[in-house]
């Protein structure tokens, strides 16, 4: 969530023990017989099966340490998971007579007893499906959390092989990604889509520019009543899909409409573009820093390059660039926004009873004492947007570009499963500094300044320019 897919996926596998708080989870009692979940210690061992037992050891997981487990009806877990059972069933070309959903009372226990019944008269009775049955319901359990930090990690066979600088999929990034078509995260995407960066691939070997216009994907319009469709999907493939990717595009410029057919693969990417943080001195005036991820020690980088552009000369400020930042530890976004305010709260992390813990600025980190304008777009999220709302709730600076993605519902912690698999969630749900609701509604820029298929095709970038505009007032 950018978000987005091919390197911000590869990101945030790089970040995951960032992401993660190091305090030991509360583990629910008496439950049922199921193994208790446990933080991860040291390398994985090799995944094994996923079973009814993993499902039921997931199942209390969640329940005894959630954010909301201790108030959620576990009944919406197991009707959702029944239903993915079902339907994959169904997908096979297969119905089992006995595939009934129990009669649930709201007793977690005996509910969960009910439901291990169904589900083990069911998959004896379609053995060859058993493996895939237990992954659907597994999977369906933790999506009926609704929660963006919430995942189950698991089949991991994707070579790492290209994590060295190479990409995989249409070698393309557009100004719409996967999250903003979700109808679970309510976030504004605006028509038309555009591509924003060619990044190598198929396509550029199509000879695919910045600012072309996507006008339709495998025959879908990307956009139907203003609302932007699952069709955009496509755009971003993950390892190993290969199915071919149909695009009609418009250059306005020239006004010129084709189709081009596009295959995922891997590309060589520019290591430099890999670079968590990146610098550079604007005008002899600005220092302009490009951050990818809140990664362990980027905000000591960050401030080391500030440091080191202000050497011998007078600096007018500093524009931090986190367009497309997915996130990472909250601890690194604590400290970088310690540089620019000392003695505030930068967010808090509420429980499910409103009891809230508070992340304060470190006040050993040598203030800046410099303007500050942060660029943010759709792809800022989690530890982004931890940051962003600081930014603008304590007026340490001000934010141009668009609205962040609302992907911050609260740190995660992860938890290891019977079978060597990750089970990640928060047990606290992020506010602002102003404890406002920043999950799924994101932070608002200051001044909005939108990327247009003019402006990308022309090389400019508008919401720069308004920052230094800012500055240099």
């Amino acid at each position: 969530m950018t978000v987005l897919r091919t390197a911000a996926a590869v990101l945030a596998v790089l970040l995951a023990a960032a992401c993660t708080a190091p305090t030991p989870p509360r583990i629910q009692a008496g439950t049922a017989g199921a193994t208790a979940c446990t933080p991860p210690h040291g390398p994985r061992e090799p995944e094994t099966a996923t079973t009814i037992d993993v499902i039921e050891q997931a199942y209390f997981c969640i329940l005894g340490n959630y954010y909301s487990g201790a108030t959620l009806d576990a009944r919406s877990l197991l009707t959702v998971g029944f239903l993915a059972l079902t339907q994959e069933i169904n997908r096979d070309g297969r119905d089992v007579p006995d595939a009934i959903m129990p009669a649930l009372t709201g007793d977690r226990k005996a509910d969960w007893a009910a439901f291990e019944t169904a589900y083990r008269k069911i998959t004896d009775q379609v053995p060859d499906l058993r493996d895939k049955l237990a992954v659907v319901t597994l999977e369906a359990i933790v999506a009926a959390l609704g929660d963006n930090h919430a995942n189950w990690t698991h089949d991991v066979k994707r070579p790492l092989d290209y994590y060295d600088g190479d990409g995989y999929g249409l070698g393309l990034e557009a100004n719409v990604d996967v999250s903003q078509a979700d109808g679970d995260t309510p976030r504004v995407a605006l028509a038309p889509l555009f591509v924003t960066t060619v990044l190598g691939g198929a396509a550029q070997a199509a000879g695919l520019l910045p600012g072309d216009v996507i006008e339709s994907i495998n025959g879908t319009p990307p956009f139907f009543d203003g609302k932007a469709t699952p069709a955009i999907a496509a755009l971003y493939p993950e390892y190993p899909k290969v199915r071919p990717v149909e695009l009609r595009l418009l250059r306005q410029a020239t006004g010129r409409r084709w189709t081009v057919t596009l295959t995922p693969g891997p590309y060589e990417r520019d290591l430099a573009a890999l670079q968590v943080v990146r610098s550079k001195l604007l005008d002899d005036d600005v220092a302009y820093v490009r951050m990818t991820g809140f990664a362990p020690d980027s905000a000591n980088r960050v401030l080391k390059a500030i440091t080191r552009l202000r050497t011998g000369r007078t600096l007018s400020g500093v524009v931090l660039d986190l367009r497309g930042n997915s996130g990472g530890s909250p601890a690194e976004a604590t400290r970088l926004l310690s540089a620019f305010v000392h003695g505030k709260v930068t967010a808090y992390q509420c429980a499910v009873d409103g009891k809230c813990s508070t992340s304060r600025t470190d006040d050993t980190v040598q203030l800046l004492h410099l303007p500050l304008v942060v660029l943010v777009d759709q792809g800022c999220a989690s530890a982004c947007e931890h940051t962003s709302a600081a930014v603008k709730d304590l007026r340490i600076g001000q934010l141009v570009g668009t609205r962040t993605a609302g992907v911050i519902s609260g740190p995660a912690r992860s938890y290891l499963l019977a079978n060597n698999t990750l089970l990640t969630f928060p047990d606290r749900h992020h506010l602002g500094p102003g404890r406002e609701v920043i999950d799924r509604i994101g932070v608002p820029p200051d001044h909005y300044v939108p990327l247009t298929p003019k402006d990308a095709a022309a090389g400019r970038d508008p919401a720069l320019a308004k920052a230094l505009t800012l500055l240099h007032k």
